[in-house]
């Protein structure tokens, strides 16, 4: 009798934790039909630039402020002048844990050709060049706004279904990966508490509209931009005999820096060092006294950052000695920018894994290994002090174009492309599974 009782139990909670999932499930379709889709289309038809995404960011805080969220502007320290564009909102419901969830607001300097009915056609100045160029959410930032005003809009409405605090924040300039240091750099935990789990989720243009991939370990990298700054002695390009050309030896660098992840790094451990720009010269012949690379890195735990970091270092400082160039004149190293991997805490991942096949259904879910190293800047939120977190993605192609795709038939447009696009439809998607998420961790 005792175990049919259990039986009963377990039955009964299910039924309930079905039902429960089914009611967020039709309020976010009915709240997409009737607001999120229209402004999604909105956020992607006016993108701004990182560091001044001023109307992006006063549009995230009218809508929180709407539902009831405490809501804050401008938080983060200034860079170069420019006032900070981040916004943290706050939502009190009783005891229980604070979580934070967060959404980056930038688009990308690229035009967009997209061909989609409403393709952005906005322009902005550049805060780094001072010049007009066209803007596109060409990242899916603007899947990733609107879903932070879904989930925003359901936790409001159904309180009862939840108690702590929930923190939601828009983050400023996550493409040059300073926007989470900018607000972090202002003390936000000292002023806002600190939360204890973090959330944030990326759109995927290479997974399926419907689909979650959650990672246990690194689903992104972390990355460190280096400025190789390579000294010569200056000559005429006739009389190469007479100087120290910086272009040979920067192209023997470019070349010996290929042997660090093939042959000093295990060959297990993911690692890239590429070197994106060379810049020497102004003259067909003239031998210049200058030349500079800049070199992105990638590592997923800080055992390859400084592997590869010294490796650079090492590798320039000595090539140049072997070309005869004096101590004072050897290349000069610096890392310019640096954001660390991003980890998911592995308890947290089983936990939110299990939640999502419950309630999105098991064939939504995917644990699927990145084939990149692209990097964000999250972890800035969560390395120091550790906050235990997960981040997913979402997929973005309609099931159709997936299909083609995976017979061959199409190429699907990369993020960063004047191509990208991605479904309205990944709103409801990253909605969901954030209100889940959420609820899972903020159980009553």
């Amino acid at each position: 009798m005792k175990k049919l009782f259990v039986f009963a139990a377990i039955t009964i909670s299910l039924i309930a934790q079905h039902a429960l999932a089914n009611d967020i499930a039709k309020y976010v379709e009915e709240d997409y039909k009737t607001h999120l889709k229209d402004l999604f289309i909105h956020f992607h038809q006016n993108p701004e630039l990182s560091l001044v995404e001023t109307e992006t960011a006063a549009k995230l805080a009218k809508e929180l402020r709407n539902v009831g969220f405490k809501v804050t502007e401008n938080v983060g320290v200034d860079i170069d002048g420019l006032p900070s564009t981040g916004v943290v909102a706050i939502m009190e419901n009783g005891r229980g844990p604070m979580v934070m969830m967060r959404a980056d607001m930038d688009g990308l300097p690229v035009e967009e050709k997209s061909g989609l009915s409403y393709a952005s056609k906005a322009k902005q100045v550049s805060p780094i060049t001072g010049k007009e160029v066209y803007v596109m959410h060409a990242c899916g930032h603007d899947v990733h706004v609107t879903s932070l005003i879904g989930t925003a809009r359901y936790m409001s409405d159904n309180k009862d279904k939840w108690s702590g605090t929930l923190m939601l924040i828009g983050q400023p300039a996550e493409e040059r990966i300073i926007g989470a240091k900018q607000m972090m750099n202002a003390n936000i935990w000292d002023t806002f508490g600190k939360p204890d789990y973090a959330l944030a989720f990326h759109v995927s243009s290479g997974e399926k509209v419907g689909e979650l991939n959650v990672l246990n370990g690194s689903p992104y990298a972390g990355s460190d931009s280096v400025d190789l700054v390579i000294h010569g002695v200056g000559a005429h390009g006739a009389s190469p005999h007479s100087g120290k050309d910086p272009i040979v030896l920067g192209s023997q660098i470019v070349l010996a820096l290929q042997t660090l992840v093939s042959r000093e790094l295990s060959p297990r451990q993911p690692g890239v060092v590429t070197v994106g720009s060379f810049h020497s010269g102004t003259k067909h012949n003239i031998i210049s006294d200058r030349a500079v690379l800049q070199i992105t890195v990638r590592n997923t735990n800080p055992e390859t950052r400084e592997l590869l970091l010294n490796g650079i270092k090492r590798i320039a400082e000595n090539l140049g000695r072997a070309a005869g160039l004096p101590e004072d004149k050897l290349p000069e190293f610096a890392v310019v920018e640096s954001t660390p991997p991003t980890v998911n805490n592995d308890p947290l991942v089983n936990r939110l894994r299990a939640n999502w096949k419950q309630k999105m259904g098991v064939d939504a879910v995917n644990a699927t290994p990145p084939n990149h190293m692209g990097a964000e800047d999250f972890p800035q939120f969560t390395a120091n002090p550790y906050i235990p977190s997960v981040y997913w993605s979402v997929g973005g192609t309609p099931a159709e174009d997936y299909e083609k795709a995976q017979r061959g038939e199409i190429t699907l447009p990369s993020h960063h492309s004047p191509f990208f696009k991605v479904s309205p439809d990944s709103v409801k998607v990253g909605t969901e599974s954030t209100i889940h998420a959420l609820l899972e961790l903020m159980e009553k």
